[in-house]
């Protein structure tokens, strides 16, 4: 394991998205997902895009995008956010018209599931387990 120095990074402050359509980002990130707004950017006095808090520290910066251009393929793959209860997000996401996978123990042990932001950024949700490699270090065996 490397000596970390002064200049180590300490976690993940934020991930950045576009969109094309702010109150529908707004609505599933706040409304489904129940992210708290932290703070608002404004563009010639029009709202330009938003700070929403995970957790701590810990952000989604959304952006309006062009609504003429086309958002290619986001330079993202997806990003993870860790819930307490898998089953309930996917009740809640379910009844908000949200497409979600089943829920499935991964090769790493945690149990997951996907959606679709209203831009189609993939996320998945976790929620680790006493067995999860996130947890016990223990090297998994990719089974996709």
């Amino acid at each position: 394991m490397p000596v970390l120095g002064t200049n180590t990074i300490k976690t993940l402050a934020h991930i950045c998205l576009f969109s094309k359509d702010l109150n529908r980002s707004l609505d599933f990130y706040c409304g489904a997902l129940g992210l708290r707004r932290q703070f608002d950017f404004f563009k010639d006095g029009v709202l330009f895009g938003f700070y929403l808090q995970v957790s701590p520290g810990h952000f989604i910066e959304i952006f309006k995008a062009d609504p003429t251009a086309e958002i290619r393929s986001q330079r993202i793959q997806h990003f993870c956010l860790e819930v307490e209860d898998i089953d309930a997000l996917r009740d809640t996401l379910l009844k908000r018209g949200v497409e979600v996978t089943q829920k499935k123990k991964g090769c790493d042990q945690t149990w997951q599931c996907w959606c679709k932001d209203p831009d189609g950024t993939d996320l998945e949700f976790h929620q680790y387990t006493v067995q999860s490699s996130q947890t016990t270090g223990k090297n998994c065996i990719v089974d996709w």
